[in-house]
């Protein structure tokens, strides 16, 4: 028993009674077999990414605060936390450890006493200024599977993706 379904574009998607692919993909196959791609591609060139920031005794979410710092400037806690994509205790602990380290400080906001910011120091300046050349190279070298074209194609894809589901209601039952 076979169940065949007209697409956007005109074409036929057929799946087996199960589900199973008979020589097409459905619709909902294919976003399954996007979503277990890209999870193990994530989890590929991230090993890529925790191994080279392992050397340098850091975890990828304190590199992250560091190369954000890097690049951006002092950042607001609450901006910082949103640039990494952690919890608001989070990046206070990942911020505290790098404090210690002499990497990063905590400075006072003049519009709000409640708010701080994160900064470099300039032993954390140089610190990523050393090792974030090495770490691109990284990045790259795992990334070398696609050419340049096709790495910017599928970060478009991926940020169209990212930026859809965003915004999205959040289902608990499955629709």
């Amino acid at each position: 028993m076979n169940s065949d379904t007209r697409t956007e574009s005109g074409g036929t998607l057929s799946t087996g009674a199960r589900g199973a692919e008979t020589g097409a993909v459905s619709e909902t196959n294919a976003a399954l077999k996007l979503w277990v791609v890209l999870a193990r591609a994530q989890a590929a060139v991230a090993r890529h990414a925790e191994a080279d920031v392992a050397r340098h005794g850091l975890t990828l979410a304190e590199f992250g605060i560091l190369e954000a710092l890097f690049h951006r400037g002092p950042l607001l806690l609450g901006d910082l936390q949103r640039k990494i994509l952690v919890s608001s205790g989070g990046v206070t602990y990942l911020v505290d450890r790098l404090e210690a380290r002499g990497l990063v400080e905590r400075r006072a906001c003049p519009g709000d006493r409640r708010a701080r910011f994160a900064a470099l120091t300039s032993e954390g300046e140089s610190f990523v200024a050393r090792i974030f050349p090495e770490h691109e190279i990284a990045i790259r070298r795992a990334l070398g599977g696609l050419t340049t074209a096709e790495q910017l194609r599928v970060a478009g894809a991926l940020k169209r993706l990212g930026t859809v589901a965003a915004a999205l209601p959040i289902s608990s039952d499955g629709s």
